[in-house]
């Protein structure tokens, strides 16, 4: 918003224990497992949380293994909800994953090949759309609908 050179300035905070937190550190935790195992891993993973269940969900493409079990659960104790009482808690809650492979379409976006030399660049994916693009690179290289 802006009138007349005024701003309106909003954020949000949230504490340790929120769900969005426990999302990301749940996220985080998968991504930081994996990548110490293969550095090359490729981690798109999203992460809901609710009374009793965590879903993870995303696509991962690694070398590595990752106990997804035993990882958010490890998360869920360390955060705190280590009591059937709260409605949530690392013993009782339901964890599901609904993870596969990389689409090859982002593979062809990210990929080295003789052809063509993957140079510096920012590279990002959005779960919205199945590409990922290298934004400088020319039109003609980003991988189609």
């Amino acid at each position: 918003m802006s009138q007349a050179g005024k701003h309106l300035f909003t954020s949000e905070s949230v504490t340790e224990g929120h769900p969005d937190k426990i999302c990301d550190q749940i996220s985080d935790t998968i991504l930081d497992d994996l990548v110490r195992q293969d550095p090359k891993s490729r981690v798109a993973c999203e992460t809901l949380v609710t009374t009793g269940l965590v879903l993870i969900a995303g696509e991962i493409t690694t070398n590595g293994y990752c106990d997804f079990q035993k990882l958010v659960r490890g998360v869920v104790r360390d955060i705190g909800y280590t009591k059937a009482i709260y409605g949530f808690d690392y013993k009782t809650c339901c964890v599901i994953s609904s993870i596969h492979e990389q689409s090859p379409d982002i593979s062809i976006g990210v990929d080295e090949s003789e052809e063509h030399e993957q140079g510096p660049g920012i590279r990002a994916s959005c779960s919205a759309t199945p590409a990922a693009r290298r934004w400088n690179d020319a039109p003609s290289d980003h991988p189609g609908p």
